[in-house]
């Protein structure tokens, strides 16, 4: 069975046993979340439910593993013909999940 889930502005397709980077979630390591913006729910021998916008009833369970930094992104602003140019960086803090039920 998989499940389609919106978290942090961003969609994923997820499974049973997966592990996905989000957005930080307000959530400490070893806790337990649910999210319950589920859009789709589908599976082997089972009839996709599509939500409108989201499917009634249905929710993932996940475990958060850790809470940690991501790669830097670089940041680069320019102005043409006005010889403005800036750079900058920044790491945005993710969380790392991991999918132990879905609920449909």
């Amino acid at each position: 069975m998989y499940a389609v889930i919106a978290t942090g502005g961003q969609q994923y397709r997820v499974s049973q046993g997966d592990t996905i980077i989000v957005k930080s979630l307000a959530a400490e390591a070893g806790s337990t979340i649910t999210l319950d913006q589920v859009l789709l729910v589908g599976g082997e021998g089972v009839e996709a439910r599509i939500g409108a916008p989201v499917v009634a009833g249905a929710s993932v369970t996940a475990e958060v593993v850790s809470t940690d930094k991501g790669a830097k992104r670089d940041i680069y602003k320019f102005r043409r013909r006005k010889r403005y140019r800036k750079g900058g960086s920044f790491r945005p803090t993710e969380t790392t999940l991991t999918i132990t039920g879905i609920n449909a």
